[in-house]
């Protein structure tokens, strides 16, 4: 919420979105994830973010979630490399770019230009989605992935590993 200057409107860099890596190591975090968007959508500029908003969050972060399952699944059957890979903690940055790109961009088009005309929202639509999906871009493969690289290295995720059985 300190930063909202730089996450709302057509643009956004949510630096808080960067947490959306979390499902990947712990399930149960979509939880807080969703609660933490619920509240900071409070002071959205559109009444309708603290539920759009907050459903694509939960949404992106149940898809993070089941990657990491995978990767975690890829280690029992394989070895460490699995979980440890690049592309695996890459993949896992992707639904929230894409996720919110689509539904908050439909949201910022509704709020600029209403959903009557069609023409005039399609095109609203694009180019808010991208602009919301280059913002997640960037905070998600700028942060969140370092986070899923260097997360693992660190001694508080071990402890936080061991205590929820990751």
């Amino acid at each position: 919420m300190t930063l909202s200057f730089i996450g709302y409107g057509p643009v956004q860099f949510r630096i808080a979105e960067a947490l959306c890596i979390l499902p990947f190591f712990f399930p149960f975090s979509i939880w807080g994830l969703f609660t933490g968007c619920i509240i900071a959508n409070l002071i959205s500029p559109y009444p309708l973010d603290i539920a759009v908003g907050s459903t694509a969050s939960l949404l992106a972060a149940a898809c993070t979630m089941q990657i990491g399952i995978k990767a975690r699944s890829a280690v029992a059957k394989a070895t460490q490399k699995a979980r440890d890979g690049i592309a695996a903690k890459a993949l896992a940055c992707a639904p929230p770019v894409l996720i919110n790109a689509v539904f908050i961009g439909a949201l910022i088009a509704y709020y600029m230009v209403g959903a009557g005309e069609t023409d005039a929202f399609v095109s609203a639509f694009v180019v808010s989605g991208l602009h919301v999906g280059f913002g997640q871009l960037v905070v998600l493969y700028l942060i969140g992935l370092p986070l899923l690289v260097y997360l693992p290295k660190s001694k508080v995720f071990a402890k936080l590993s061991e205590y929820y059985g990751n």
